[in-house]
């Protein structure tokens, strides 16, 4: 079943109607597959742009992993020869470490989110 108000805007046309129908009625210009071509190069650039930032993000992770691992371990070596009271109270301040994954899982989704708003 389709609505009665589509049907009857169908049928009554104007002239201005009729000129716009004409005009987009006309066969489409001949252009050799440039158009398809052009259509082609944009859907490769915007997977391409998906696909680079988190490889991206991956790589610089991947190359900053044992630098950051040596700075988590200086870091760690640092507190055990601090004095015991100390410690124990830094400690506490700490986040665990089921709260840094679920930022970190956040930050991912974040950065999906937004570079799939941007296209």
């Amino acid at each position: 079943m389709t609505s009665k108000i589509i049907n009857m805007a169908e049928r009554i046309k104007d002239a201005e109607d009729r000129v716009l129908e004409s005009m987009f009625d006309a066969a489409p210009i001949a252009d050799n597959g440039f158009s398809g071509q052009i259509v082609k190069r944009i859907r490769r650039k915007l997977w391409i742009r998906r696909v680079t930032l988190p490889l991206a993000v991956l790589l610089g992770l991947l190359v900053a992993f044992r630098p950051m691992a040596a700075v988590v371990k200086g870091v760690y070596d640092l507190l055990l020869s601090m004095p015991g009271d100390l410690v124990p109270s830094l400690a506490g301040t700490l986040p665990s470490l089921q709260i840094i994954v679920t930022g970190a899982l956040i930050l991912v989704v974040a950065m999906f989110s937004l570079s799939m708003l941007e296209d």
